[in-house]
């Protein structure tokens, strides 16, 4: 069942989180998948995150994306205020190589959990939330084939090329 098509929400805890977010963006765009950006701290902004999760699917938001480093509780907190998929982005630190935020995100008290990619995972989690979204939207279900078509094609000719150079 289409329906109008819902929005993915992409929350960073600073803006140095931008870059490692630019190719979650970049694919968002390509999946035609519209998006809002937002800058919101757990620690800092503790009822902007509040009320931004508690609003998010009156909002139009069909998942939300949470990129954060260090104490990355970020993701924990809105998936606290609202029943829709929550997708961590742990970021990497300096400190432990993004370990500490991976942590973070995964252990997840029973009740609330946050679905996570890789440190510095931005890229799956843009096809993460399509995948969600294609379930009552069958354009973007198509567009995720395409897509996985795509990257065996891409495969298949590294692995032609490599055959030949053996």
């Amino acid at each position: 069942m289409d329906k109008m098509k819902q929005k993915v929400a992409v929350i960073m805890g600073s803006d140095s989180d931008l870059d490692t977010m630019r190719p979650c963006l970049a694919r968002l765009k390509a999946f035609e998948i519209p998006y809002q950006v937002r800058i919101i701290s757990a620690h800092r902004t503790p009822a902007a995150a509040e009320s931004f999760a508690s609003k998010a699917e009156e909002e139009g938001f069909g998942v939300i994306i949470a990129a954060a480093g260090k104490a990355a509780h970020l993701a924990g907190v809105l998936a606290a205020y609202t029943t829709l998929p929550v997708i961590g982005v742990p970021i990497k630190t300096s400190m432990m190589g993004g370990l500490d935020s991976l942590l973070s995100m995964v252990q997840m008290p029973k009740g609330i959990p946050v679905a996570c990619v890789a440190v510095d995972g931005a890229e799956n989690a843009a096809i993460l939330a399509a995948q969600i979204l294609a379930r009552s939207d069958k354009t973007l279900s198509g567009k995720l084939a395409v897509f996985k078509e795509e990257m065996a094609k891409q495969v298949a000719a590294k692995d032609q090329a490599l055959q030949e150079t053996l």
